[in-house]
């Protein structure tokens, strides 16, 4: 049981603890998901009643860092999924909240992680604040930039955080030879790769969805050990009455937005 005031953080993936998943230990793809703000209303409410084992204290981390657990969990569960090892060159494509995210935990678990986005100021963004040994910008010569930064032979672990189905596609080829290729990402569209060279790399491709509990806790770890630039990630701060006029400003690309808290 937790106390009136007590700091939580909730797992926002409601999981039905008995489906062919769930039986597994892997609640974050529960045939029954319900996922708050998605398949349910989520928290912007003036209450909110959830099974208590969805409810975890926030031992050791202020509210600011507890409210960016969930998010980071995302990235640490495709870092964990992708089996990322220490020495492993790992490229990270698309740089939002979840793509930083598998960055940093792919660069916790050892790995030297390249970074490739389309945007300029996310890409200093990542040199600066999350350590990456290299930022590519998407452009004609990208795939010429990252074969020299692997000596020609690509990357042991392709995660996409994109959420563009040209660009999944395109990420095939970026794996290298008996490598892992892992999305992040969900469209709703198909997505297809050439088979022959798929078959040629014997590649691996994984899916990863939303995160455990095990997640949870390797996040909170590394908050409490000072291993996430918690105040860096939150770009932007509002108070809960400012939400309906201030909030369309939040998605403007300039604003620069990594990470923004609401205060209530």
């Amino acid at each position: 049981m937790h106390g009136v005031s007590e700091p939580v953080y909730v797992m926002p993936y409601l999981s039905c603890g008995h489906c062919i998943a769930c039986r597994q230990g892997k609640t974050n793809c529960c045939v029954n998901i319900q996922v708050l703000g998605v398949h349910r209303d989520g928290a912007f409410t003036e209450y909110l009643s959830l099974p208590a084992q969805f409810v975890h204290k926030a031992e050791g981390v202020s509210l600011d860092e507890a409210a960016m657990v969930e998010f980071l969990a995302i990235g640490a569960h495709a870092a964990r999924r992708g089996d990322v090892k220490a020495g492993e060159r790992v490229l990270v494509v698309g740089t939002g909240p979840i793509g930083m995210a598998a960055i940093l935990f792919a660069r916790l678990r050892g790995a030297n992680v390249t970074a490739l986005d389309t945007r300029q100021d996310r890409l200093d963004f990542c040199r600066r604040e999350l350590g990456v040994n290299a930022a590519v910008r998407i452009g004609d010569n990208d795939k010429a930039e990252l074969s020299q930064l692997t000596d020609g032979e690509f990357f042991d672990v392709v995660f996409d955080a994109t959420c563009n189905a040209k660009a999944m596609e395109r990420g095939f080829e970026f794996i290298a030879h008996g490598r892992r290729y892992v999305l992040i990402s969900i469209v709703r569209d198909n997505i297809s790769f050439p088979d022959p060279e798929f078959h040629k790399r014997e590649a691996t491709l994984l899916s990863s969805r939303n995160a455990t509990a095990k997640d949870f806790e390797t996040v909170l770890a590394a908050i409490r050990a000072g291993k996430v630039p918690g105040a860096a990630l939150n770009t932007h701060r509002l108070q809960l009455a400012d939400v309906p006029t201030q909030f369309p400003g939040l998605l403007d690309a300039k604003a620069g937005v990594v990470k923004a808290i609401v205060e209530c």
